[in-house]
């Protein structure tokens, strides 16, 4: 009994994605495969635990591991998205990104500014952060002169 968990058109996607090496795997054994690591991310079971359906568990994970290093995961999911882009199915509303996710220098996003914007940027940066510095430096002044305050109200009580 075999626990098919993908249907025959998701093969069909998924398959020539999967490099096939000159000695192997065979590619009767390569659904069974991929559908063993797919069991096991669906279920969080140990490889362990795999059902011997799959194939023997070190087999399918080291399977996995030479498609993760290979890059194979991430190639189907750009296949998968340019697809549904395609065919008009995709849909943005569930993409979330805030500042939590996205850290990036303006370099990194390919940002060009000038000399003279970058210099005004650079220079409002540094009066910022001296504001910030007094701002602090004038809570810490109120902070003992409160502290103080409230000491000589309890020592003369």
């Amino acid at each position: 009994m075999t626990r098919r968990q993908l249907t025959h058109a998701q093969w069909k996607f998924i398959e020539p994605y999967l490099p096939i090496g000159r000695y192997g795997p065979y590619p009767e054994r390569l659904r069974e495969q991929f559908e063993g690591v797919i069991w096991r991310f669906r279920s969080s079971g140990q490889w362990r635990e795999m059902p011997a359906e799959f194939g023997p568990w070190p087999t399918v994970y080291g399977r996995f591991r030479i498609w993760r290093d290979a890059g194979v995961f991430s190639a189907l999911l750009e296949g998968m998205v340019a697809g549904a882009a395609r065919a008009g199915r995709t849909d943005l509303s569930l993409v979330s990104v805030d500042s939590t996710t996205v850290r990036a220098h303006h370099d990194a996003a390919g940002m060009r500014v000038g000399k003279g914007l970058m210099g005004a940027l650079e220079e409002a940066a540094r009066e910022q952060e001296e504001a910030r510095k007094k701002g602090a430096a004038r809570r810490n002044r109120t902070d003992r002169t409160s502290a103080d305050e409230s000491g000589a109200d309890a020592s003369s009580a």
